[in-house]
């Protein structure tokens, strides 16, 4: 039972790590706090709450993915290579789809609310 609540430590330590040392998972908390506020101001529904839920654990789950591959990539093959750009270029890509889709999400959830308010 020891190794399994120190499993969670760890994964703790992995998320802070990723949003202390990566600027773009800064970027991807600020935008989960922005979004999370809006959602209490406006009062949104249980499944629009699910939604930015799933959508806020998406792009970091992704970022955390998109970081580790870079850090291993750069750990194994330090110098610049044309296959380990492709890598780290189709790792970066995939945050960067999650990212679009989850603003997409949020333009559908938030501007009607944004549009009723005004």
């Amino acid at each position: 039972m020891k190794k399994f609540f120190h499993s969670f430590s760890f994964a703790a330590q992995g998320v802070v790590s990723l949003i202390k040392n990566e600027r773009n998972a800064k970027v991807h908390v600020l935008a989960a706090a922005i979004s999370i506020y809006f959602g209490f101001w406006f009062q949104i529904s249980k499944m629009e709450w699910s939604l930015v839920i799933l959508c806020i654990a998406g792009v970091m789950g992704a970022e955390a993915f998109n970081t580790s591959i870079e850090a291993l990539s750069n750990a194994l093959h330090p110098e610049q290579h044309p296959k380990i750009k492709l890598v780290k270029d189709l790792a970066a890509g995939a945050v960067l789809i999650i990212s679009f889709g989850a603003l997409l999400i949020g333009v559908l959830i938030f501007l009607p609310h944004i549009f009723f308010y005004f």
